[in-house]
């Protein structure tokens, strides 16, 4: 029952673990939600008439790659109903039936029916006729984040996204097995901006609300004969600090966890008693993170109270649940840094990171936790996804899914009290075995002696990566990892020859969270620093070049790419940027933005403090920017995004185009040099982690490949012809 603000972006997260440590709510990205994708590919949407051609708003200067575009549209669409196939965890399991999501809504198939049943129908779901409605050229759909089961199955609730809603909707369907599942009346309460929700009985769910970027409320709704009921639980004060609810993994606790970014503050309440009143856990304290499971009685706590203000695992009674009972259980081996638990049966699994920066789990018997063992995972992980258990579930073994950005998530099976970490790929599938691929750990020394993890994909060794292209992606903010999952785009061009690779500067988490404490608010310039020593030492190693170098990052992560773009542009030739957070300082200075209060925790405060006004101005991306020859940057925006202010993104384009002008029409030299394109692509919708429709995603992410592929001057992969 930890926090688990990960669940509220990702269409999978039903099927997670509640605990996701290092995730910021301001910068999660929906990349699982390709796994949702690798399923749908090839079924239908629940969308609505309105859409139109792509090419209706395309950006100027896009028209240019649009060949290109379609080329590796059926190119990226190939890949994904290559990878369709692809295991996840999209069941959910309740006593009596399993539950799946496909293309029109919720279904279910219990142990005596081979045809499936239809539990919620997207199309029923009230939506379409808001005045948010679909913009021009934007197709209107319903997609199912996540499921919750009552405990005995008497209710499902399930949090609904569309592409024109920033805030989810939630939607509560009776499952008596007396009604039709299509019967209109099953839906019997719909909620709007639902966060987070759990049911602590058949009766009784509670459920957080969103409201313009913010959840500071937990509600309780009651299901009575006559109706529904519902009542504030709790409202959080601070404004930095975001508010969900999470259920413990064997049900017993449900937690309503209060987190800011440098603090934690936990109420649970007992499931298994009448009156459901929460009760604190420990009280806020600056600095203090923590994170509660149940076990026997017992409140498991991941805390950051070990060596370093680091996470270790610490128990107390759940009668006596504040720091004054802490009893140390399980500390991390030196270097290692925990970057998730979670309890299966009498045993506490914690995903740890190695100096080499290689993941590793390690299994703490709760009843002698001294003799705690670690287990190391196959050489390429690079991602775990762990299983929310269903009702009927087990809980002696613990499912996961293994993958990184270039190889498919193969599930694995931990059984703690044997040891034993099996595959469960019915082929026996291993990606060492399958293919050539090559992946490689490196560490580059920074400015000030820090080094830096990079991991690099490539498909030979990197003695013969000198002609290769390189496509560098970077993030180093919020605490959070660089995102590292099975992404069919990267496994493409890995296969066409592209070297990838993953600098995980200072700023993340990567190597604990002291790794985010190095650089944040006035210590932000080490981000960059890392970036610039991360391309130094590929490039000294004779992995490919400058000229066919390219960037990529998302969200906060632009603001390391746009700061070394204006130090060393020469470094790269292209770089591609989605929702793109360019102006750190006017955004940091206007109090008024949803966001501002809560991040400046992360950026400083230019406001009231002048050593951060001082030291966010010298790497802004927006303020720095100087007459030069800048690579080619394709930045993607999406209109209504609430969390980057559109205005900075135009304001930077702008700047940039007339730096580049300028530098050319002062530099008569230069004019045999052809100029960079700066294209800005303007895209519809609220979103901030792009399209969640199919086709929306297939043309963005082609375009950024045809951007790459013409602006690095390559020649795109051609089917080779069979012979007849």
């Amino acid at each position: 029952m930890q926090q688990s603000l990960i669940m509220a972006v990702v269409v999978s997260s039903l099927l997670f673990s509640p605990v996701r440590l290092f995730t910021s709510f301001r910068v999660q990205l929906a990349v699982l939600r390709r796994i949702t994708c690798l399923r749908v590919s090839s079924q239908r949407r629940c969308t609505s008439d309105t859409s139109t051609s792509s090419d209706d708003h395309l950006s100027p200067g896009l028209q240019k790659y649009k060949d290109l575009q379609n080329y590796f549209k059926k190119r990226l669409k190939a890949a994904y109903r290559r990878f369709s196939s692809t295991q996840d965890h999209s069941v959910v399991c309740g006593h009596h039936h399993v539950y799946f999501i496909e293309g029109d809504g919720i279904y279910r198939m219990d142990k005596s029916r081979r045809d499936p049943e239809q539990v919620l129908n997207l199309e029923q779901v009230p939506g379409g006729e808001d005045k948010t409605g679909p913009e021009r050229g934007e197709r209107f759909h319903w997609a199912v984040q996540r499921i919750r089961l009552s405990p005995q199955e008497k209710h499902l609730a399930a949090t609904l996204k569309s592409n024109h809603r920033e805030e989810p909707r939630c939607v509560v369907v009776r499952l008596a097995r007396e009604k039709s599942p299509l019967d209109p009346s099953n839906i019997i309460l719909t909620l709007d901006n639902v966060f987070s929700f759990e049911w602590a009985t058949d009766e009784v769910m509670f459920y957080t609300s969103l409201e313009g970027l913010r959840c500071n409320s937990v509600f309780r709704l009651d299901m009575t004969l006559s109706g529904s009921r519902i009542t504030t639980v709790y409202e959080e004060k601070q404004p930095d600090v975001f508010v969900e609810v999470a259920l413990s993994r064997d049900r017993r606790i449900l937690s309503i966890n209060c987190n800011s970014r440098t603090s934690s503050e936990v109420l649970l309440i007992d499931t298994t008693k009448n009156s459901l009143v929460p009760r604190l856990v420990q009280p806020r304290q600056q600095d203090l993170l923590y994170h509660v499971e149940h076990w026997r009685g017992l409140l498991i706590i991941l805390a950051n109270t070990g060596l370093g203000q680091e996470y270790q695992v610490v128990q107390a009674p759940l009668s006596e649940p504040s720091m004054l009972s802490w009893v140390s259980l399980s500390t991390p081996d030196p270097g290692n840094v925990v970057k998730d638990m979670d309890i299966v049966g009498d045993y506490c699994m914690l995903v740890a990171r190695t100096p080499a920066n290689e993941l590793v789990l390690t299994v703490v018997p709760l009843m002698h936790p001294k003799k705690a063992y670690t287990l190391p995972l196959p050489s390429w992980a690079c991602a775990i996804e762990t299983k929310k258990p269903g009702l009927a579930d087990k809980l002696e073994a613990l499912e996961i899914l293994i993958s990184s950005p270039v190889y498919p998530p193969v599930p694995y099976c931990l059984y703690p009290e044997d040891g034993l970490l099996l595959s469960q790929s019915e082929d026996g599938f291993s990606p060492e075995n399958q293919d050539n691929n090559t992946i490689t750990r490196l560490q580059a020394c920074s400015q000030d002696g820090t080094l830096v993890p990079l991991t690099l994909f490539s498909a030979v060794p990197v003695e013969g990566l000198r002609p290769a292209p390189l496509l560098v992606h970077v993030y180093g903010a919020y605490g959070r990892d660089l995102c590292m999952d099975f992404c069919p785009e990267k496994r493409l061009l890995l296969e066409q020859g592209w070297v990838l690779a993953y600098c995980h500067v200072r700023g993340g988490a990567e190597q604990g969270l002291s790794w985010q404490r190095q650089a944040r608010e006035d210590r932000k310039e080490k981000g960059v620093e890392d970036l610039y020593t991360c391309l130094q030492h590929l490039f000294s190693l004779g992995v490919s070049s400058p000229s066919l170098t390219a960037l990529t990052a998302c969200s906060a992560g632009a603001v390391p790419v746009g700061a070394l773009c204006n130090r060393h542009p020469h470094m790269m030739r292209a770089v591609t940027l989605q929702a793109p957070f360019l102006d750190v300082l006017g955004t940091m200075e206007d109090p008024s933005l949803p966001l501002t209060m809560e991040d400046r925790e992360e950026w400083g405060d230019p406001v009231a403090n002048q050593k951060h006004r001082l030291s966010i101005a010298s790497y802004c991306p927006l303020h720095n920017i100087t007459p030069q020859c800048y690579p080619s940057m394709l930045l993607t925006a999406y209109r209504g995004d609430a969390r980057i202010p559109l205005t900075g993104v135009l304001k930077y384009t702008q700047r940039l185009k007339e730096a580049v002008h300028t530098h050319f029409t002062t530099n008569p030299k230069q004019e045999q040099k052809s100029a960079p394109n700066i294209i800005l692509n303007i895209q519809p919708g609220l979103s901030h982690f792009g399209p969640e429709d199919f086709e929306l995603m297939m043309e963005e992410e082609a375009l950024n490949l045809a951007f790459l592929y013409k602006e690095l001057s390559l020649e795109p992969p051609r089917h080779k012809r069979k012979r007849k």
